[in-house]
């Protein structure tokens, strides 16, 4: 299941994140009725979020928060079913960065949910080659999903 909660203050569209998230679970092979939660916060809702769990100051676009570390299954193997995290999105920080990223704040929403949905599958960007790695997948990801 896919839980989003809207707690920002400004209007997103609720079922494209549900559809997006789907998506993206879909292509990696994760089990449909895999629960995922979508949190929606203010910028100062998200600077709390990101000192406390980040040790960072400031808002910040996409935070991720996985549970049973669930992870892509090689060809093969079933697909994993659990519970896969919180992805945390702030609309404010998104509107304001997306320019800068040459995106419209609801295309960056979606680079960034996939961004978020990937951190609790494992993908990290903490060393070059990791980086590289999540972020292929990522773009590939993206652009599948602005061609639908």
């Amino acid at each position: 299941m896919i839980d989003v909660n809207n707690e920002s203050g400004l209007p997103v569209d609720q079922k494209r994140l549900v559809r997006l998230s789907a998506f993206v679970l879909n292509e990696l092979r994760i089990h449909p009725q895999t629960d995922v939660s979508i949190l929606l916060v203010d910028a100062i809702t998200m600077a709390q979020y990101n000192e406390r769990f980040m040790e960072r100051k400031g808002p910040t676009d996409v935070l991720s928060f996985p549970m049973d570390e669930l992870r892509v299954p090689t060809p093969g193997q079933p697909p994993p079913l659990g519970l896969l995290g919180d992805v945390v999105l702030c609309p404010q920080e998104i509107a304001r960065r997306a320019p800068r990223n040459r995106r419209t704040p609801e295309s960056e929403t979606a680079y960034l949910l996939i961004h978020g949905l990937l951190h609790l599958l494992g993908y990290d960007h903490d060393e070059p080659a990791n980086e590289a790695k999540m972020f292929k997948l990522q773009d590939r990801l993206f652009a599948e999903w602005t061609r639908k």
